[in-house]
């Protein structure tokens, strides 16, 4: 089994022993790498929309187990038929409306 090995080895191991990085080797460095945060955006995202639905529908949706947005969608993909599928990756993602 493979375990977690650590990404990079320290070159050094005491506080005093760590590079200044506040010289302008290192300022240039940071300045140049782009800050990346998070999960990256997706290039077909999903959009919450909110509809109403009888209790006992999602009741049963629920309870068929985790993974019950997805097979939600699949059903909904099926009823509108291939055109449905064809035009939702065409589709450009809809402009977020402020609230």
């Amino acid at each position: 089994m493979t375990g977690n090995k650590p990404s990079t080895a320290a070159d050094w191991i005491d506080p005093e022993d760590a590079p200044d990085l506040s010289t302008p080797e290192y300022q240039a460095k940071l300045a140049a790498t782009p800050v990346r945060r998070g999960r990256p955006k997706s290039e077909a995202p999903k959009v919450r929309v909110g509809f109403r639905l009888s209790a006992e529908l999602v009741e049963r949706i629920r309870a068929s187990g985790p993974g019950y947005n997805a097979r939600v969608e699949k059903v909904l993909r099926e009823g509108f038929g291939p055109k449905a599928e064809a035009s939702a990756k065409a589709r450009p993602a809809p402009a977020k409306a402020g609230r």
